[in-house]
């Protein structure tokens, strides 16, 4: 019977201690914030903040069409974090994929410019990859990302 017991209680607690790893849903939005504003403050830049909490920058607006958050587009990026060192980057020519299909910060994002625009998105957690690791980069990570809207497809 001890050991019947010995055994519940160990299973039981196995069962509490992968639980917690499963579901670190940590609220960043805080921190983000301090680290996106600090990040322009430290670059000199000139962005805007949407209600959601996405920081833009417009260097160019572009003159072409005008994509909407379920367009499918053609962007060239660079994806890097705060410290600079770059997670992520395409072709000169750029990559193309629809708006639905990407994170929530793109979604919103790119629509703000049009074809020839470029600029940066400031991209907190929670409009990227959430508070866990994803595809290599850690929960939490806010997202900068240079882009250039080369076409609406």
């Amino acid at each position: 019977m001890k050991y019947i017991l010995l055994s519940l209680v160990s299973l039981l607690f196995v069962s509490c201690i992968s639980d917690t790893k499963k579901s670190s849903n940590v609220d960043y939005t805080a921190q983000n914030e301090k680290e996106i504003v600090d990040y322009i403050a430290a670059n000199k830049l000139i962005a805007q903040k949407s209600s959601t909490g996405l920081y833009y920058v417009i260097n160019n607006a572009g003159t072409g069409a005008q994509p909407t958050s379920s367009s499918n587009v053609t962007v060239a990026y660079k994806g890097s974090y705060t410290n600079g060192n770059v997670f992520d980057k395409s072709s000169d020519d750029g990559i193309s994929f629809g708006l639905q299909q990407v994170i929530k910060g793109w979604t919103e994002g790119i629509p703000y410019f049009k074809v020839g625009g470029s600029g940066m998105l400031l991209v907190p957690s929670h409009l990227g990859y959430g508070s866990n690791d994803s595809r290599g980069i850690p929960g939490g990570s806010v997202l900068i990302f240079e882009v250039k809207l080369i076409a609406v497809n």
